[in-house]
């Protein structure tokens, strides 16, 4: 029996499934999109900083109202001590688990193939149990009197005290590693098809101040496979979450290494009190560019780790955040070592210029990060200066043959023609482009049902190899 027959299938993985049979052509249409979009702005979103505040708040009530914020109210306390306990007693679970897969995982005694499996298990299962306690909150009906996102913007002059002397200085911005941080490597449990592990060394950026943290897929029985180091998009949390869609699944069944890093604040590096992704909205504009010049920069050490650990091509790529950051680094990545710079690119949902995003994305719209930074006196002109540190320039170290993109015509979450008019500049080949009438949130899904992305990206590593 595997271990996936012997936990029970989640909601989210028969929903999955579902996608591989006929129906999956009519849910992976359009109006998913738009239905996607409706239940982020009027329930995931809300009930994630409903949910992040009971972490910080640890069962008082007088915490969290601080914390959400919310004006104090004897009615609404009653009604919310018992969700708050549950948060708290869930929360605790979440950190016992972690700490045995640390020990199990990382520590010095080895815990045997079954015992790291059920560490596993019971860690991924904790995880998501602690997720899914947003509904928890949807009773309570606040989603109306809360802002999604506790705001945090800081004023230009304290982001040009930070940023305006790299922002003229791009190579010591993304300056690769030197020395490279030694990278500690788990011990491997089986997983579908494959053996996971994870990697983990300290951020490079003093901005960070944190531990990295990837996890790998590694096919089994291929010597040398070519590696993808693949990035996630915002919000997204491949390690806490059971069952969300994988666009790249299919790539380690074809032999491929795939590597995933946690980007900053997302995963296991959310400060206490927000949710995954949120502070790289709450501190707009400061929030992209620590987030991009920190995640460029520890991708570098996994380029590294890479190329010391395969003869195979070493390629990057990613989903809408993920892709962009691919896309960044691509074209800095001209003042690197040959070794760090990348075979291959695979870009989906992705945009040409990140501001794009926010000045016209329906997410950006959703959270009010314009209203959110004008309000702290931030002009298109103060953001222009420091463009350069979080938009690809100039042409990638990457040649167009080797760059498969996947866009959607109707995406409005980072723009179509944004990443349209990237790929033309890059003269990204026909064959390498994949445009389909889906939106930002169907891709993924057509994806599981229609493969061609990813053959023809295998196709690319075929010839690399």
């Amino acid at each position: 029996m595997t271990a996936r027959a012997e936990r029970g299938l989640s909601t989210q993985e028969i929903m999955l499934a579902a996608l591989r049979t006929p129906l999956g052509a009519v849910i992976a249409r359009p109006w998913f999109d738009r239905l996607a979009l409706k239940v982020l702005a009027d329930w995931f979103f809300p009930l994630s900083r409903l949910w992040a505040a009971a972490g910080a708040a640890d069962g008082s009530v007088d915490r969290y109202f601080a914390e959400v914020p919310l004006a104090p109210d004897a009615g609404l306390a009653r009604r919310l001590q018992p969700r708050l306990a549950s948060v708290a007693h869930a929360r605790r679970d979440v950190v016992d688990s972690e700490s045995r897969w640390e020990e199990a995982f990382f520590g010095p005694a080895d815990a045997g193939p079954d015992r790291l499996a059920a560490i596993e298990r019971e860690r991924l299962a904790r995880n998501n149990s602690h997720n899914l306690l947003r509904r928890s909150f949807m009773s309570l009906r606040l989603a109306d009197r809360i802002s999604p996102i506790r705001w945090n913007v800081p004023k230009p002059d304290t982001v040009a005290e930070i940023y305006r002397p790299l922002a003229d200085d791009l190579a010591r911005a993304f300056a690769a590693p030197d020395p490279m941080p030694e990278v500690a490597v788990s011990r491997p449990v089986a997983g579908d098809g494959c053996t996971d592990y994870w990697l983990r060394f300290p951020s490079p950026s003093p901005r960070m101040a944190d531990q990295v943290v990837a996890r790998v897929h590694e096919p089994v029985g291929v010597a040398d496979p070519p590696t993808l180091i693949f990035g996630h998009g915002i919000c997204v949390e491949f390690d806490q979450w059971r069952g969300l869609v994988d666009e790249v699944a299919e790539l380690v069944a074809m032999g491929v290494r795939v590597v995933r890093p946690e980007a900053p604040w997302h995963g296991r590096r959310v400060p206490t009190g927000q949710y995954g992704g949120e502070r790289f909205m709450a501190t707009a504009p400061l929030g992209a560019l620590d987030l991009f010049t920190a995640a460029v920069r520890e991708w570098a050490v996994l380029l590294d780790w890479c190329r010391a650990t395969t003869r195979g091509p070493v390629c990057i790529g990613g989903s809408s955040l993920g892709a962009m950051t691919a896309q960044l680094l691509a074209t800095r990545a001209h003042d690197w070592p040959e070794r760090l710079r990348p075979d291959a690119m695979l870009l989906i949902t992705h945009c040409g210029h990140i501001h794009d995003a926010v000045t016209e994305g329906a997410l950006a719209r959703i959270w009010g990060i314009e209203q959110a930074t004008v309000a702290q006196g931030w002009t298109d002109d103060l953001i222009a200066r420091y463009l350069p540190l979080i938009d690809p320039t100039g042409k990638p170290v990457v040649a167009p043959e080797n760059i498969v993109t996947v866009l959607g015509s109707q995406d409005d979450v980072t723009p179509f023609h944004s990443g349209k008019d990237l790929i033309e500049d890059w003269r990204i080949p026909n064959a390498n482009t994949f445009i389909s009438r889906n939106g930002h949130f169907s891709i993924p899904l057509a994806m599981m049902r229609n493969h061609a992305p990813i053959r023809r990206f295998r196709a690319v590593l075929d010839r690399l190899t």
